[in-house]
């Protein structure tokens, strides 16, 4: 993932203190939608066992102090506590927004055949490990295999290079419950009646930069809460007035 600017439009109704929808590009959305990628190892890491809902801290925990005697011989702890996000097409070029999550290209792994490729029971098999040994015949795998990323083959002739998961041309509208869908006049406009505000005077914009802090406390609220935005940017946006004064 590569770090970029990320803000967002926040529309705040004053009278009732709470987030009505935000304007977003489509960094913000990328980095939305990237969270569904991210193993549960990562989710716990990120938000520190103290901070989890639950128990899943716990079997972290206990992963972290057993002794690597009773693990399989093959098997490494760090796969299990700090597993990486495999991305393959869309996930290159996410914003930045959360710290200490490695990424590795399903592209840029290493694929191997057995070398006997002419024996049909043997060419049904690949591995990305080339001292493993084929089911078949037991000859060594190491016969290197290049791996296709339908996103490159289906990009190819396109001038975009993007990255990400949605297009940037659009501008988005992020509910408060992080209900992501195409910004429009009209659908803002129905958006104010169906929360009932009467005085428009009372709406306010404002702007808000991303950064990792704020990543991670959106992490954490949107696994607890139904009103993310409010949860998060609020109380943000009344520590900097009180500095201001």
């Amino acid at each position: 993932m590569e770090e970029t600017n990320v803000s967002l439009k926040l529309l705040i109704d004053t009278e009732s203190q709470r987030v009505l929808f935000a304007e977003a590009d489509k960094n913000f959305i990328d980095f939305l939608f990237h969270i569904l990628a991210l193993p549960v190892g990562t989710f716990i890491a990120l938000l520190t066992k103290q901070g989890m809902v639950g128990s899943l801290g716990n079997i972290y925990e206990s992963i972290e102090n057993l002794n690597a005697t009773y693990l399989q011989p093959n098997l490494n702890k760090e796969t299990l506590l700090k597993p990486k996000v495999h991305i393959s097409g869309g996930g290159a070029g996410v914003p930045l927004l959360l710290p200490n999550v490695e990424s590795s290209s399903t592209s840029s792994k290493k694929w191997y055949r057995c070398s006997r490729t002419y024996h049909s029971a043997c060419y049904s098999y690949v591995t990305n490990d080339s001292s493993a040994q084929c089911p078949s015949c037991s000859n060594y795998m190491n016969d290197n295999v290049d791996f296709v990323d339908p996103s490159s083959t289906t990009n190819a002739g396109s001038s975009s290079g993007e990255g990400g998961y949605v297009k940037g041309v659009v501008t988005y509208m992020v509910m408060d419950d992080l209900v992501v869908k195409p910004m429009s006049t009209i659908s803002s406009i129905t958006l104010l009646n169906r929360f009932n505000v009467k005085d428009v005077g009372a709406l306010e914009e404002k702007v808000v930069d991303l950064g990792i802090d704020e990543g991670v406390k959106l992490l954490k609220t949107s696994l607890r809460s139904k009103n993310v935005l409010t949860d998060v940017f609020l109380p943000m946006l009344t520590v900097e007035i009180e500095n201001v004064m």
